[in-house]
């Protein structure tokens, strides 16, 4: 089983490490625009190697992706780069659209290229509006998007926090976009198995100041992360490594995940299963009302975010 990761920055790299910690992989590509800096970071990750699984590291160029399994994108200008840091911008992530779609245009044919049949995972962000530029270089339906998997992780992150209980019994998810517009489903939140909003009623809390703080701090993590350490990193690395994980062993993983939706004619996370190829389908969530209208604004945001890009490419 072999995986490629595209960009050897600080995403890239957390990606590269995560893999070889969980053995994701039997074996990984590094390849980046300056072949200086993936040598480097592979050869300082591959002396820890022989601690582990056994995994070979290599850095190469597009080439060296022949006959990966899956390949993650990372390459591209970051929130910080790219001025995508301010807190009241409703623009978010989609800031560095422009620019990272014209990066993606020179490296999807590479890659495409060099593995035709690897599954391709977008990390860059805007990662949902730039897996559907990548499904259109490609000329195939193996893409998926990061999306939203990492925003459901901090939201159950969250809410275990606040009532002191383990994530691993809270579950929640974000839908939608991996942006301001993405979507918290607070009607399917449950803590062991208890709907959220019983069990607030039960301790008393207010829950408009619960949903108010959760959201405030879920919303922002990736900008506070990026004001103490530069770059959103090490987290989703792991989220990474773990899809490959789904894509590699073609295991049935559901989770919230980006993914090409026909029903709305653009790349968003709903509830998925991951397999071998990218998406084998989508389980439609039960939304209430207000939930069902914020999902069609998302829809509609990530549309805009498209056309944008089709008319880039046509000026």
């Amino acid at each position: 089983m072999k995986v490629g990761v595209i960009g050897a920055g600080g995403v890239g790299a957390a990606c590269l490490m995560a893999l070889v910690l969980r053995g994701s992989a039997r074996e990984i590509v590094v390849v980046d625009r300056t072949a200086k800096r993936a040598k480097a970071v592979a050869t300082d990750i591959r002396y820890g190697v022989p601690l582990g699984p056994r995994i070979d590291v290599a850095e190469g160029d597009y080439s060296a992706l022949a006959d990966a399994d899956c390949i993650m994108i990372t390459a591209g200008v970051n929130e910080k780069g790219g001025g995508a840091t301010d807190r009241s911008d409703p623009e978010g992530r989609l800031k560095l659209l422009d620019q990272n779609a014209e990066a993606y245009r020179d490296i999807i044919p590479r890659v495409v290229r060099a593995a035709p049949d690897a599954a391709l995972l977008v990390v860059t962000d805007p990662p949902d509006p730039l897996a559907d530029l990548t499904r259109t270089l490609a000329g195939h339906n193996a893409v998926l998007s990061t999306g939203t998997w990492l925003d459901s992780l901090r939201f159950r992150t969250h809410i275990a926090q606040k009532l002191d209980v383990s994530p691993d019994v809270v579950e929640a998810q974000i839908l939608g976009e991996h942006g301001t517009s993405e979507v918290f489903i607070w009607s399917g939140a449950r803590v062991g198995g208890v709907p959220l909003s019983e069990l607030l009623r039960r301790r008393g809390d207010n829950e408009a100041t619960f949903r108010k703080n959760v959201e405030e701090e879920v919303r922002y993590a990736n900008i506070a992360i990026i004001e103490g350490n530069d770059a959103s990193q090490y987290g989703i690395g792991i989220v990474c490594a773990r899809i490959a994980e789904a894509v590699l062993r073609d295991e049935g993983l559901a989770v919230p995940i980006g993914a090409f939706s026909p029903q709305y004619g653009v790349t968003l996370s709903l509830p998925g299963v991951i397999c071998r190829h990218g998406l084998r389908e989508f389980y439609p969530p039960q939304l209430s009302d207000d939930e069902r209208a914020l999902l069609g604004r998302s829809v509609e945001a990530l549309r805009k975010a498209g056309a944008r890009m089709t008319g880039q490419r046509r000026a």
